[in-house]
């Protein structure tokens, strides 16, 4: 299997988003090759939810599960703190008041 650089997945992510009318930006660039990545959803209206993608060490399956929910400042903290962690991690940002992500869609959801 061949697997993507993190600097390449991320561009294809914010172009998906883009083309369906979804603002995302990179707050924090990681590693270009093999940083994590962590997606941030602010929806508008104070509160927000992050999400990290996670293997299954049964399986080897990937999947993204949320990392923290709340208030907006809560989740920003929560992603301060995984950054300080974490250097290479990427961090990107979505403003949908829908609540859209696209993490559902083929493709996102696992490799």
């Amino acid at each position: 299997m061949i697997r993507l650089t993190a600097a390449f997945w991320v561009q294809a992510y914010l172009r998906r988003l883009s083309l369906a009318d979804i603002a995302a930006y990179v707050t924090a660039k990681g590693d270009e090759t093999a940083g994590a990545v962590m997606v941030k959803l602010a929806t508008l209206d104070g509160q927000a939810r992050s999400w990290e993608r996670r293997t299954d060490l049964m399986t080897g399956g990937r999947s993204w599960i949320i990392y923290a929910e709340g208030p907006e400042a809560a989740v920003d903290e929560a992603l301060r703190r995984a950054k300080s962690r974490d250097p290479d991690l990427w961090i990107i940002e979505i403003e949908d008041r829908a609540g859209r992500t696209l993490l559902d869609e083929p493709g996102l959801r696992d490799d």
